[in-house]
């Protein structure tokens, strides 16, 4: 992984981090939190969208949305299980 797709992996989990931020609680988790939480929304995504069967296009915006979907639903989950 060369230093420029390295500093593009983080940027999107920034952004799609923050975006599920606001959808899910209505503010962010600070510039690491929202990385964290787009790179494992990310991983919810990739592992959700093929099994029913999902595509949500190519590209950077793809790739935010992609990850941004997965983390709001990884918000949501985490959200009801403190709850319960």
């Amino acid at each position: 992984m060369t230093l420029e797709s390295l500093i593009i992996f983080l940027l999107i989990g920034a952004v799609a981090g923050w975006l599920a931020g606001l959808i899910v609680k209505g503010y962010g988790f600070g510039f690491i939190g929202n990385i964290v939480v787009g790179i494992l929304g990310a991983f919810v995504a990739g592992f959700l969208f093929p099994v029913i069967h999902v595509s949500v296009g190519a590209g950077i915006v793809g790739a935010i949305l992609h990850a941004t979907i997965g983390a709001v639903i990884l918000l949501f989950v985490v959200g009801v299980l403190k709850r319960a």
